[in-house]
């Protein structure tokens, strides 16, 4: 038995619940469609076609919004069906602008997302694919989280739903658009949770609803290297590695599940991902770790490590939490460490830290309610 034997499923709906849409691909819509009111195929797809654009183009909550159908359709629909969105619990704001939501999909099944202003073309949201991690990696707060459960699709688009909400991003597709990238980099190992992740961006990627292109959608990996491939086959979007070390004793240390998928294999996943090109690089994360990983002879072996991929390399200064067991590596170490890799042909961002007064910066999200918890049982046992 694996850790994600282990995960609980999604509670399933009592069966005369109204079934939400949010997450369906348009395929399953017009099948919920066809199946409520026994609509042949052709008015099943064009009435999911209607019922799309509202959802996703326009952010329509109600179906008493849906001008272009019929009352009695709406009330009928209203009947049948939901268009739920997760339900905002708490939205911090840093002083740098970015955004930290932690989001109830369900009794107990708390996540955080987070929108960081001015990343990409306009701004990125960064959603999670689980509640918790599996992966324990020892520089990240989410890994101190038990793994839970899986989201669903629906779940992970109503992230996305929401924060337009609060951004007022509707309708979709604004020239002035704040929200025009997503990371898959909030909690969860996202490969662990492929199907649910293909199928949300295939909505959130739609060009008729929330439209936000596959090349504008990087999700990231710990390095789970029989679904890399798969990845690219189902997605299309870019792919980023948390990587954070160049050998194998000290990525066992940092990343465990190295241990299971060393670096080697993990290179060769990387060299062979579907449509891999100069226009189309990974991006190598690495968390600079005071006296860990941030050497010159480690910047050079990175640069050898990544020979013949095309590569950014973002290089990510440590965000500290309590009880965390690291330090961040000075500016200047961080700028030395950056220069070897430029110098070598490759792009080196070096990402300034967001969000870090809220607790939403990278490898900083576990969910609010946990630490609630936590709290409670500390006190309890005084």
């Amino acid at each position: 038995m694996t850790a994600l034997d282990l995960i609980s499923p999604a509670a399933a709906p009592p069966a005369d619940a109204p079934i939400n849409l949010v997450g369906l691909g348009r395929r399953a819509l017009a099948d919920a469609l066809a199946a409520a009111f026994g609509l042949d195929a052709r008015k099943a797809r064009m009435r999911a076609s209607q019922i799309w654009r509202w959802v996703y183009h326009y952010g329509a909550t109600d179906f008493a919004a849906m001008t272009d159908i019929a009352k009695d359709m709406r009330a009928a629909l209203a009947e049948r069906f939901r268009i739920a969105r997760p339900e905002v619990v708490e939205r911090r704001i840093s002083v740098d602008g970015t955004r930290k939501y932690l989001l109830r999909m369900a009794p107990g099944i708390e996540v955080e997302c987070v929108f960081i202003p001015d990343v990409g073309r306009a701004g990125a949201l960064c959603v999670s694919s689980q509640v918790g991690c599996t992966l324990t990696c020892a520089f990240c707060h989410t890994g101190t989280q038990r793994l839970v459960r899986n989201l669903t699709a629906a779940e992970i688009v109503g992230q996305v739903l929401a924060v337009k909400d609060d951004l007022g991003e509707w309708p979709s597709g604004r020239e002035d658009r704040r929200l025009s990238n997503i990371v898959f980099m909030g909690m969860g190992e996202p490969l662990y949770n492929l199907e649910n992740v293909a199928a949300a961006i295939d909505v959130i990627s739609d060009g008729d609803g929330v439209s936000i292109s596959r090349r504008r959608i990087t999700v990231s990996t710990s390095g789970v290297v029989p679904e890399i491939p798969r990845l690219g086959e189902m997605t299309s979007t870019m792919l980023a590695i948390s990587l954070h070390a160049t050998n194998d004793a000290l990525r066992d240390a940092l990343v465990p599940i190295n241990r299971k998928y060393p670096i080697a294999a993990l290179m060769d996943a990387c060299r062979a991902y579907p449509g891999l090109g100069n226009a189309r690089r990974i991006t190598f994360e690495y968390v600079m770790l005071k006296g860990v990983n941030d050497t010159d002879a480690e910047a050079r072996e990175l640069v050898r490590l990544l020979k013949g991929i095309p590569a950014k390399i973002n290089l990510i200064p440590f965000n500290p939490w309590p009880g965390a067991p690291y330090e961040c590596s000075s500016w200047a170490r961080i700028e030395a460490f950056a220069d070897i890799v430029a110098r070598a042909g490759y792009a080196s961002p070096i990402r300034t830290p967001r969000g870090r007064d809220i607790f939403a910066a990278c490898g900083q999200l576990k969910s609010e309610s946990v630490k609630a918890r936590a709290s409670a049982r500390l006190k309890a046992a005084l």
